[in-house]
């Protein structure tokens, strides 16, 4: 999930989800590898500058396994392990909590887990977000999708259609806040207010009704 932290994935699976078979481990770590090989690349050399054959190089595999697991090299970045989990942790809390503080537990819940390299690459991640605009443009997609499934949990919480205007307002407006909570963390370079406190003042402005 673009907007969202990414979860801890080690050989054995995202937190929240089902145990998974060796051969999803093995595609797990070899994803991993990928993303990290190319973060790294990107710190030293630059993201236009960094081709994905040599990023397949660094992480040990072939240039066709990469583009077999991400297809475009966007995809490195914006693709992760996430979706299930946050799925998963959204619908464990309670059915009438309102879906602003579902997401605020959720997210500081996973923030509280991942390990200091997940956050140290969840940070490149997001700059790369807002200084690439072949990134940039590809995020809509990712944002859609999500938004989708907010709104299918809410619609079901609720009882109504997941075409529901209220219900597609409050899942734009929950993940384009989630968006500006870490695009200030990257402004900040890290060394402003801790992402988890600027995702609960985040949070805190909309469950007040967006109040100045």
């Amino acid at each position: 999930m673009t907007f969202m932290v990414s979860a801890h994935t080690s050989a054995t699976t995202p937190h929240g989800t089902p145990k998974a078979g060796l051969r999803e481990r093995k595609k797990i770590q070899t994803r991993q590898a990928i993303r990290r090989a190319a973060h790294r690349l990107f710190e030293e050399q630059g993201y236009d500058a960094t081709p994905v054959d040599r990023i397949a190089e660094a992480a040990d595999v072939s240039p066709s396994t990469a583009f077999r697991y991400f297809p475009t090299k966007e995809d490195i970045v914006l693709t992760d392990e996430y979706d299930a989990v946050l799925e998963a942790g959204i619908r464990a809390r309670p059915a009438g909590e309102p879906m602003v503080e579902s997401l605020r537990q959720v997210t500081v819940e996973s923030l509280r887990k991942i390990t200091s390299e997940d956050r140290t690459e969840l940070f490149q991640r997001m700059r790369l977000v807002r200084e690439v605009p072949a990134i940039r443009g590809r995020t809509a997609e990712n944002t859609a999708r999500d938004a989708a499934m907010i709104s299918a949990v809410l619609a079901e919480r609720a009882g109504r259609t997941v075409d529901d205007l209220e219900v597609r307002v409050i899942s734009a407006a929950v993940l384009a806040a989630l968006q500006e909570a870490m695009m200030r963390w990257v402004e900040d370079e890290g060394q402003g207010a801790d992402l988890e406190a600027l995702i609960n003042r985040t949070m805190d402005v909309l469950n007040r009704g967006l109040t100045l």
